[in-house]
């Protein structure tokens, strides 16, 4: 299957919805940082939104007071998530555990 060609119109439009898809992740993330937001919340919000369920798990957690990398890749491992893992693809068992742990 060959990639389309996309007109100059077209490709300007993907790049402003890249960019806002870009924008509210970095939003969610922030709340994260400020405390606005729970994880709980982020999961939450990321099953009805699908900009927000491309946020992967570990950026996410190391959004949170007290977790680096470190820490954030020690929790994923721990509960067998594998590194590259979205808030999407969490399966039922993993969020309930990642929830667990993080209350």
């Amino acid at each position: 299957m060959t990639v389309p060609r996309l007109s100059e119109e077209q490709r300007a439009r993907a790049r402003t919805a890249a960019v806002a898809a870009r924008t509210r992740r970095a939003e969610a993330k922030e709340r994260l940082r400020r405390g606005d937001w729970s994880f709980a919340t982020l999961v939450e919000q990321a099953r009805g939104d699908d900009v927000l369920a491309h946020i992967k798990v570990v950026d996410a957690l190391r959004c949170l007071p007290r977790f680096g990398p470190k820490r954030a890749a020690e929790l994923m491992e721990r509960l067998d998530i594998a590194p590259t893992r979205r808030l999407r693809g969490l399966g039922h068992l993993q969020r309930e555990s990642l929830l667990e742990e993080l209350r």
